[in-house]
């Protein structure tokens, strides 16, 4: 199977939603998942941290998987965040993300310990190891304090269950050199740069903007394969004010909740500390970007609405 079968192309880092006591809101867990399926998201990436997965029980993570994937039925891919820096619990959560029946598992580079190539090698092998579910590898050293080496990523791209890497590096040059010495398939993992990913060949996006413009998304990688360069600049550029209300204010996460909202997808833009609600200036400044959104629906309630205490 191609990576596009395994995990799909335009991939959502989907939010949790949350109530007012900040547990885990259900009925707006399947509005979502279904505003995703209906706005052409073919794989939802869930318990990541868009999905504000650190402060996710075990019990939260593995009922949150089972609800997506019953609620996908096979609609999309659900790609389970199962990586920490304890390789045991990695793999434990691995397991329980498969009987809960996700389809595929994102594995982040350990974070917080630091350790070495050699650590990082053991570790995703491990994981890899313990189902028989296909794996994305997720580097992001601005998390996790550790990027993954190129000599790295071509030993574990010989294992036959890590397929994909999700990147959020910024190193084109570097992307662009492992597609050319690995089997890996590469996916964006920074919003800002969809299309200069797309442009070098990744196989699809992992988007926290997503959560509400998947559907330009979409049409953003259909462009690039098409050869409309000239047409997906356009519509690239019309999706930067939103991207960057989203992603370079208070955090991709919070902000996305506070769009969802807006937007009636979700009944609450609650988000668990460390993480905090947005200040009123946020807010405001996304509000200023969603009536110009290329989008075919309009919001269904005012951002003022969502106004943060």
């Amino acid at each position: 199977m191609n990576s596009e079968q395994l995990f799909g192309s335009n991939l959502v880092a989907m939010v949790t939603p949350m109530g007012a006591g900040h547990g885990l809101d259900e009925s707006s867990l399947d509005q979502l998942v279904e505003h995703l399926i209906a706005t052409r998201c073919d794989g939802i990436v869930v318990a990541g941290t868009a999905g504000e997965a650190p402060t996710l029980t075990e019990t939260e993570t593995a009922a949150l998987i089972e609800s997506v994937a019953a609620k996908a039925n096979g609609r999309a891919r659900v790609i389970a965040g199962v990586g920490t820096n304890d390789t045991a619990s990695s793999v434990a959560r691995a397991r329980r993300a498969q009987s809960a029946g996700a389809d595929a598992l994102l594995v982040v580079c350990p974070y917080y310990s630091r350790p070495t190539q050699a650590g990082i090698v053991a570790h995703c092998m491990a994981v890899a190891d313990a189902t028989d579910l296909p794996v994305m590898l997720y580097d992001v050293p601005a998390r996790a304090g550790t990027a993954m080496d190129p000599a790295t990523l071509v030993e574990l791209a010989g294992h036959p269950n890590i397929r994909a890497v999700k990147d959020a590096k910024g190193d084109l040059f570097e992307a662009m050199s492992m597609m050319s010495r690995t089997s890996l398939d590469y996916y964006c993992g920074i919003d800002e740069l969809n299309l200069p990913y797309l442009a070098i060949g990744a196989a699809g996006l992992v988007s926290v903007v997503g959560n509400i413009v998947a559907e330009q998304n979409a049409e953003l990688i259909q462009l690039v394969r098409d050869g409309d360069l000239e047409s997906a600049r356009r519509l690239q550029r019309g999706l930067l004010p939103f991207t960057d209300a989203v992603m370079r204010t208070s955090q991709g996460a919070i902000m996305a909740k506070v769009a969802l909202h807006a937007l009636g997808i979700i009944d609450a833009a609650a988000v668990r500390l460390p993480l905090l609600e947005s200040p009123q200036e946020h807010v405001q400044r996304l509000a200023a970007t969603l009536p110009h959104l290329p989008m075919t629906s309009r919001p269904a309630r005012t951002i003022e609405s969502v106004s943060m205490p």
